[in-house]
């Protein structure tokens, strides 16, 4: 009976660290796909070194608060909706950026 219980526990646990690494990877993928617009960007000329350099600065401080709320193995409902709206800023900002008036000096 003590065996079932101890089988049980482990995965219950299992899920829930199971749940934070699916949650975790939906965020580190949306990751991805920003950095893959931004380098778009920069290769088609729509942004310019210093507007890359910001966007890029961004995202590395989304990529360290999303390090920091797994840092105990788990994400919260806080921490995960902050890291979205974070992201959603991000994603903005990169549309904005990409289609202003500034265009990189000698890329067509």
């Amino acid at each position: 009976m003590k065996t079932r219980w101890t089988v049980a526990a482990c995965a219950l646990l299992a899920g829930v660290i199971g749940v934070a690494t699916v949650q975790a990877g939906e965020i580190v993928d949306r990751e991805r796909r920003q950095q893959e617009r931004i380098a778009q960007g920069v290769q088609s000329g729509e942004l310019t070194a210093k507007e890359t350099q910001r966007l890029e600065t961004e995202q590395a401080r989304i990529e360290n608060d999303r390090k920091q709320a797994l840092a105990d193995g788990k994400m919260t409902r806080k921490e995960r909706s902050r890291l979205h709206n974070e992201q959603d800023r991000a994603s903005h900002r990169i549309y904005r950026q990409k289609h202003d008036a500034q265009r990189q000096p000698g890329v067509k």
